[in-house]
Parts: C-alpha cells; sequence; structure tokens
C-alpha cells in the first residue's frame, strides 16, 4: 500500500523540443523521430508528434515521456544519436527544448464490457 502511494507521488518527465524545419522537410524528420523512438525502452512511456491541423506548415512540437531523466539517458544509443545527427539538419534554426515535469496526467474512463 506504502509503494504504491509513493507511485502515485513520482512524477514522470517530458523531453519537449519545438521547431521549424526548412521548407517541405517535415515529413521526412517524422519519419526519423519515428524512427528514433521505437528504439526507446526502459522507461519510456510514450512519444507524440505535433503538427498544426489542415496546414503543410513545417513547425512541430515533439515530445517524448519518460519515468525519469535517468531512463532517457539510458536509452541514448549510437544509432539513435545517428538518426537525430540526421534529424538536425533538417531543422531552419535549432529547435527549443526543455524538460517539464508531468504534474497531471487523465486518462479516459475504462468501460466495462458486458
Amino acid at each position: 500500500m506504502i509503494q504504491e502511494f509513493n507511485n502515485c507521488l513520482k512524477h514522470k518527465v517530458a523531453y519537449v523540443a519545438i521547431g521549424e524545419f526548412k521548407p517541405g522537410r517535415f515529413s521526412q524528420a517524422q519519419r526519423l523521430y519515428e524512427q528514433a523512438v521505437s528504439k526507446y525502452d526502459d522507461g519510456f512511456k510514450g512519444a507524440f508528434l505535433l503538427q498544426k491541423m489542415g496546414t503543410d506548415d513545417d513547425k512541430g512540437i515533439a515530445m517524448i515521456l519518460w519515468e525519469n531523466i535517468e531512463d532517457m539517458e539510458k536509452n541514448q544509443t549510437e544509432a539513435g544519436k545517428k538518426i537525430l545527427e540526421e534529424m538536425n539538419q533538417l531543422f531552419a534554426s535549432p529547435p527549443e527544448t526543455d524538460f517539464y515535469e508531468v504534474c497531471s496526467e487523465i486518462k479516459p474512463a475504462q468501460t466495462v464490457l458486458t
């Protein structure tokens, strides 16, 4: 019971990058992003890549959720670094990056099938 309570007090960490790609490069960056995050395992809690709806805008927001920063660091591999170096060439300017503490996480209610 105490362990469950302590787990509730732990907050996940979100790595967030906001940037703009060179014109027409968003889809290429998306493929590289998906390759990079598909290799993550321990402590990886999910990833999102956002692009404004209904536009061909090359601006995006990437968010990768981790159990903690140490898990993120453990998942950095040479293959992943190579993919990110390739992605960095696609940015119009360096992205703004930061870490955020996940303060609230609300999931939809589970529907019980009868």
